[in-house]
Formats: C-alpha cells, structure tokens, sequence
C-alpha cells in the first residue's frame, strides 16, 4: 500500500521542481506535480501488484 502513495508524493514533488525550472508559476506547479503525481502513483500501483503476485 505505500508503493502508491510514494509514488503520489514523489510525483508531486518532482513535477513542481520541474515545473519551477521551466519557469512555470504556481498554476503550472500545481498541474504539473499534479499531472507527476499520477502517473507516478500509477507506477506505484503496478509495483505493489506485481510484488503482490510475485511472492503469494
């Protein structure tokens, strides 16, 4: 269960900063932590399913 929720706020995280380092202002931070943070937390998901079935 923490592998998306990591995911969520590491997304999040990252697309801010990569947002600020593009100049973004605080609506292009939002949505692109946003944005990050979903594909992120989707990523997350699919770990935790694969380790899931992977060891039961």
């Amino acid at each position: 269960m923490i592998y998306p929720l990591a995911g969520l706020l590491i997304g999040a995280i990252v697309g801010a900063v990569r947002a600020k380092m593009r100049g973004g202002k605080l609506l292009d931070m939002l949505q692109w932590g946003a944005v990050f943070a979903m594909i992120f937390a989707l990523l997350g998901l699919f770990l935790l399913i694969f380790i899931e079935r992977s060891y039961t």
